[in-house]
């Protein structure tokens, strides 16, 4: 399939490409009911491209059967009303059998999760994604790289045997990094998206992104598009008053090597009625100094 065949999907990934949480009940399984009202939340809320399964849907402590829901359900509450872009991982088979079932329930991308080992050479990066990428020819398909020692030109490598693998989701925090690594693999060749989010969305955009994920989008749909308004139109002065608004939210995700990452963005929705706080380890509850604070910030956001 060439990548004229992939425009929609292209464009769908230039965008707020928002990273649901996944809701858990009180008896700890995912609450269906809480997960669908924040699905809907976001489509309602402008959002267009979705991510089921990733890092901040809690991906790695889902059970395969769970992650299998979570795509069948996202799906089903977008409709047409968003592209989906099914999180897939873990080992190869795993990773294929997961694309392909995102296919048959109508999913139309995915992107392949950072393989977690502790020894990837990069010719053994290449082969993991391809033998995803082969599996699913009609998909277009985007690596989430997290790896600083990855080269751009083991990418084009990758895209020169698998066409679909069309947009790249770079999540190492260096912008001169990232510039570099984007002009090598082909800058014009996929769609760049900024997968560290709103806070680094405007230097990476300087540098050639054209679209940024987002879990803050879960709390405040319309400060996420805002930026990206911004960004679109070139107005950097106003991309970083949105920056400046969300930085203390991004810094407490941060901290600490990310250890409350999602925990941050649950506690800012659990503050707003919209799902229990519950996160799975190794995940934990904010402390209660840090609860208070989340909530005003989610209450600005708000009004």
């Amino acid at each position: 399939m060439s990548s004229v065949a992939f425009e929609t999907e292209r464009r769908a990934l230039a965008d707020v490409v928002a990273i649901p949480v996944t809701p858990f009940a009180a008896d700890g399984s995912v609450d269906q009911d809480a997960h669908r009202a924040l699905l809907r939340r976001l489509l309602d809320g402008g959002v267009t491209t979705l991510t089921p399964n990733g890092n901040t849907g809690e991906f790695y402590t889902l059970t395969p059967q769970e992650r299998l829901l979570v795509t069948e359900w996202t799906l089903e509450e977008a409709g047409g009303r968003a592209a989906i872009l099914a999180g897939v991982g873990h080992d190869v088979s795993t990773a294929v059998a997961c694309a392909r079932h995102a296919r048959e329930h109508g999913a139309r991308m995915v992107m392949v999760h950072q393989p977690v080992h502790p020894y990837v050479s990069q010719a053994g990066w290449v082969d993991y994604h391809r033998a995803v990428a082969e599996s699913v020819p009609e998909l277009g398909v985007v690596p989430y790289i997290r790896n600083a020692q990855l080269t751009g030109a083991r990418l084009a490598q990758l895209a020169d045997a698998c066409p679909n693998v069309i947009g790249v989701k770079y999540a190492v925090p260096d912008a001169a990094r990232f510039a570099a690594f984007a002009r090598d693999a082909g800058l014009d060749r996929f769609v760049w998206i900024a997968g560290l989010a709103e806070p680094y969305a405007p230097s990476y955009f300087s540098a050639g992104a054209t679209g940024f994920t987002s879990g803050l989008v879960n709390v405040a749909p319309s400060v996420s598009l805002n930026m990206i308004d911004a960004l679109r139109a070139g107005d950097y002065p106003a991309a970083m008053k949105v920056w400046e608004q969300i930085r203390r939210f991004e810094e407490l995700r941060a901290a600490n090597g990310s250890a409350n990452n999602v925990t941050v963005v649950k506690e800012a929705l659990a503050s707003l009625g919209l799902c229990r706080r519950d996160v799975r380890p190794p995940s934990r509850h904010l402390p209660e100094d840090e609860r208070a604070e989340v909530a005003a910030i989610a209450a600005g956001w708000s009004l």
